[in-house]
């Protein structure tokens, strides 16, 4: 899941505004061995396309970004639509001694791809194919395949699916490398949980680019490389030109059985609080009985193990606190576990929630969630192993609606529901150390263009100093939190002034496994070719 852009103001986290999709079968094709593959327009063979300054492409390669506050300036961007093509402009980055990024969806949350030292973007956003490959018994994905797109593809040609994030626009090539989770990851699991192997473009210590396949096969050589892009992030090791899964408790070789398989419909369900009807103590209840019920809930064999919901705790401002949920299940059940889980939160609370609830098939939902035109934001993140503590809940409210609030600020913390079958995954099989957690809690603030980036940085910066505050104003692992998620990066733990807890930014990120991450930088990328601001540093 890709928590947002702006000012957290979209509402419809599961509701959307379209179906993602379009007709049954839209480019799909059977292949000679019945397996199905996806078709698209050919495009150009021969050199990448390159695009420069007075370009009038150029524009609209180089604002793609999903936050505003990062425009970059590259000297060129290269347009790949294969691997030897982002071999040839990786060397050729190379060989003129120009900083190299990547984009494929467009978000990343920091400047890492817009930086101003980046003088070479290669855009993979036409490398969005889906297809079966019988030879390695997986699914074959493009790094610039959007969500919404590899979830029709997936279902619409085999019946299955990859659990991964709510956004359609959002690209698999930077949310797969984090880990990925979305609506089905409590039932599921996350997706590098089914990552067979990845291609990747890397470069040696001679400064020679070429194209590299690992996989999760303990016996490949590679292997070492394949777990670094299970949650290892973007931008560390190499460009990753494609992407292969299979459940890896799959057998046989019928493509309809190697991922899991969706339900047809699913129930979604939203329940609203009036902040005119909330103080701080009946604030504080609410908040407590959602964490206290993810406690609770969250064990893998749970009726509640479908269960995907986002608490929208907005200042007051906005006007209200809205619980998001969905079901993967319909019926008279789903039901009355929506009714019993949503009377569970607002148990004691002392104001009755607005209450909405519909039943609308599993495509219509996966990746419902539409965009905004870009604008500025910053987000910080946490992961909770439990609840928050009473003081962390009384610095909550402080900052939405007490006297830490600011009336000009847009922002907001959303609690979204995790663990169940992330939690059944030992923390050294991929690089997603954080393998215990209940809940994610996602800072937010936007703002317009036109409005000053300081006083909301600076109003996100105190909330998550204070809300932290009893270890070091960060979420260093401990009995409540337990670090933080590299999708969501936030440079400000990297800066000595605003993390000064002693606690490093790798550790927030990759606990233990930071020292393995750092010899596969070593061995892959022995140059530091690909870096930013939190990328795997090279051991000393």
């Amino acid at each position: 899941m890709t928590a947002g852009t702006s000012g957290m103001s979209r509402r419809g986290l599961l509701a959307g505004a379209a179906a993602v999709g379009g007709t049954a079968a839209a480019g799909l094709v059977a292949t000679a061995d019945g397996a199905r593959a996806t078709t698209s327009a050919p495009f150009p063979s021969g050199p990448v396309t390159v695009v420069g300054p007075d370009d009038p492409r150029y524009a609209s390669l180089t604002h793609r970004g999903c936050n505003a506050r990062f425009v970059g300036t590259p000297d060129h961007v290269h347009v790949a639509y294969s691997a030897d093509q982002v071999v040839d402009a990786v060397q050729k980055a190379v060989r003129t001694g120009r900083r190299v990024a990547v984009r494929s969806g467009g978000h990343c949350f920091e400047n890492f791809v817009d930086d101003p030292s980046v003088r070479v973007l290669i855009d993979l956003s036409s490398m969005a194919d889906v297809s079966y490959d019988a030879r390695r018994r997986a699914f074959a994905v493009g790094p610039g395949a959007l969500l919404g797109e590899v979830y029709r593809k997936l279902y619409l040609g085999w019946g299955v699916t990859v659990p991964a994030g709510a956004t359609a626009e959002v690209g698999v090539g930077g949310h797969v490398l984090g880990g990925g989770y979305g609506a089905l990851s409590r039932r599921y699991g996350l997706s590098v949980d089914y990552l067979y192997a990845v291609e990747v473009v890397v470069v040696d210590a001679s400064g020679k680019a070429r194209k590299i396949v690992a996989t999760r096969e303990p016996s490949d050589p590679h292997h070492d490389l394949w777990w670094a892009h299970t949650g290892g992030g973007g931008g560390n090791f190499g460009v990753v030109t494609r992407y292969w899964f299979r459940d890896p408790a799959a057998d046989g070789a019928d493509p309809g059985r190697l991922l899991p398989r969706p339900p047809g419909s699913v129930t979604n369900f939203y329940a609203t609080w009036s902040w005119k009807d909330l103080d701080e103590p009946s604030f504080g209840r609410l908040v407590r009985n959602h964490g206290s019920w993810y406690e609770r809930n969250s064990a893998p064999d749970s009726p509640y193990a479908g269960l995907f919901s986002v608490l929208m705790l907005n200042v007051r401002a906005a006007g209200d606190i809205l619980l998001t949920g969905q079901l993967d299940s319909t019926g008279p059940a789903a039901r009355r576990l929506a009714d019993d889980y949503v009377a569970a939160v607002n148990q004691g609370v002392g104001a009755r929630p607005t209450r909405l609830q519909e039943e609308v098939p599993w495509l219509q939902a996966a990746g419902a969630v539409q965009e905004n035109a870009p604008e500025p934001f910053k987000c910080k993140a946490a992961y909770l192993r439990r609840r928050f503590t009473d003081r962390q809940i009384a610095a909550v409210y402080a900052h939405l609606a007490g006297d830490r609030s600011k009336p000009e600020v847009d922002g907001s913390l959303w609690l979204v529901s995790y663990g169940g079958k992330v939690n059944t995954v030992a923390p050294d099989a991929t690089a997603v150390a954080q393998r215990d957690s209940v809940l994610k809690a996602i800072h937010a603030v936007g703002w317009e263009a036109r409005e000053a980036a300081a006083p909301r940085l600076a109003w996100i910066r105190d909330f998550y100093r204070d809300v932290y505050a009893d270890s070091g104003g960060v979420p260093a692992p401990g009995e409540v939190t337990d670090g933080s998620f590299i999708n969501y990066p936030d440079s400000d733990l990297a800066d000595p002034a605003l993390n000064p807890s002693g606690t490093p930014w790798h550790t927030l990120y990759y606990k233990q496994h930071y020292s393995r991450l750092q010899r596969v930088k070593a061995h892959w990328d022995p140059r530091n070719v690909f870096h930013h601001a939190l990328s795997i540093r090279p051991p000393e």
